[in-house]
């Protein structure tokens, strides 16, 4: 009595579609399939750009920055 036999599944699936239309639910699937596509190549990318070592920063010689110091004041 808790759960659905597949003759409970078709209703809601002939439901939905006369519902929604076929049109839409394909939209709706290529959507969501480009949208996990989108996830996997991100994820691929993060872990990509994870194992490639970072250079340090470049230091710069020859010049000098002045810079002045100011007291911090209470308000």
């Amino acid at each position: 009595m808790g759960s659905f036999s597949i003759w409970h599944w078709l209703i809601v699936l002939v439901i939905v579609m006369l519902v929604f239309g076929t049109k839409k639910l394909r939209n709706i699937g290529q959507d969501l399939g480009g949208a996990v596509k989108g996830f996997k190549d991100g994820m691929k990318e993060a872990n990509d750009t994870a194992k490639t070592p970072e250079q340090p920063p470049q230091q710069v010689s020859g010049q000098t920055i002045d810079v002045e110091v100011k007291e911090k004041t209470k308000s």
